[in-house]
């Protein structure tokens, strides 16, 4: 039987390790309850293996986080309703 403890901190991956783990992962679902305001979010998200987003929509830039969406081929859902508020 397999402990579900470890006897010592694990040791951090490297960059190699990270970028293999990164390159499997994909189907990620990204949901957000205020608008994404910038398209290096979407850049970023990809990065991390995203392939759905679901937002509110209502950004002043949501033209440039549909086209970076479309770029990735990006599934995005505006859910036209906000809980985050200032």
């Amino acid at each position: 039987m397999l402990s579900a403890s470890l006897d010592a901190p694990a040791e951090p991956l490297t960059d190699a390790e990270k970028a293999a783990f990164l390159r499997t992962v994909s189907g990620v679902s990204l949901v957000s309850d205020g608008f994404i305001p910038f398209r290096d979010n979407v850049d970023h998200a990809r990065k991390h293996g995203v392939s759905f987003i679901a937002e509110p929509g209502g950004s002043a830039r949501d033209t440039d986080i549909e086209a970076a969406c479309r770029e990735y081929g990006i599934a995005l859902v505006y859910t036209n309703l906000r809980l985050f508020h200032h």
